[in-house]
């Protein structure tokens, strides 16, 4: 057991090693730190990263997933999204915010993916008025930007270490989006297909590791949600002046369980054990469940 004097809002082991297990928080402050669990007192690393409280943070390029550099996003209430690199001190290696004149909207959820080589990396962030923006940190340049009119809770793809393959949103209103990342139209951007859970809000989504076409949404009632999403005949259509669009799949419901009477706020997957899963709750209990018959499925 650690204390810190601020309290920690979010927190990543995806940028190091497991030889390492060094792990990335960031804080109310707006602070991100990384702690060598080993001698927790002084962080390795330490940067006043934004100016309020720190939402949301991701890794990759450790733990031998995703290509490339060991990098660490974290997207925050000012309104900016940056990229750090460990090895370099004190500046983001990218940094997204909003244009001159353009509002600053909480930035609730972030996530990398498309990090299948060296070159190709994407950030995807979703914000507190439903929009969803996917920026190329090879082009450095905004990719796609969409809307889906409700809080953005949490998003992630499928597999940060593939080129980028489906993403699923989760809002603030009970819906979830899953996108078809393989085709983006120039106009229409990527295909979806929206599913309405309950009426709370649904907190966060996880893809189970060893097949990533099952996922668990965790949700405002206290209850988990295990989905499988099924791809149409075709991913991919003509329109009428030729281009390549998306074809959404469906998803189907295969598992339901309530756990609490309070919201289930995180969730996660043992990338070892299939069906191994651990949640955190506003009970403040930690529960460790295991999911059976996911061979069958």
């Amino acid at each position: 057991k650690i204390e810190k004097p601020k309290p920690i809002k979010c927190g990543t082991f995806g940028a190091t090693s497991l030889q390492q297990r060094y792990l990335a928080t960031g804080d109310f402050d707006g602070n991100l730190n990384i702690w060598n669990l080993e001698a927790p007192e002084i962080p390795v690393y330490s940067v006043k990263g934004h100016k309020e409280i720190i939402n949301s943070i991701d890794g990759v390029g450790g733990l031998g997933i995703g290509e490339g550099a060991p990098e660490i996003v974290t997207g925050s209430r000012d309104g900016t999204v940056k990229v750090w690199d460990p090895r370099q001190k004190d500046t983001p290696v990218a940094n997204m915010e909003p244009i001159q004149g353009e509002s600053k909207r909480d930035c609730w959820t972030v996530a990398f993916g498309n990090a299948y080589n060296q070159e190709e990396r994407v950030v995807c962030a979703g914000y507190d008025n439903g929009d969803i923006k996917l920026f190329d940190l090879k082009t450095m340049s905004l990719r796609w930007e969409t809307s889906i009119k409700n809080g953005v809770c949490s998003v992630e793809f499928d597999r940060k270490d593939i080129s980028m393959n489906k993403l699923v949103a989760t809002s603030l209103e009970g819906k979830f989006h899953v996108f078809d990342m393989r085709t983006q139209h120039p106009t229409k951007g990527f295909a979806s297909i929206s599913e309405k859970v309950q009426k709370s809000t649904i907190w966060q989504v996880r893809h189970l590791p060893q097949n990533r076409d099952i996922f668990m949404t965790s949700g405002g009632a206290g209850s988990l949600h295990l989905w499988k999403y099924e791809y149409p005949a075709q991913r991919s259509k003509k329109d009428s002046e030729g281009a390549e669009m998306g074809v959404a799949g469906s998803v189907s419901l295969l598992q339901n369980v309530t756990l609490s009477t309070q919201p289930i706020s995180s969730l996660d997957w043992s990338p070892d054990k299939k069906g191994l899963c651990v949640c955190g709750a506003f009970d403040q209990t930690v529960r460790v469940l295991v999911v059976t018959k996911l061979n069958k499925v």
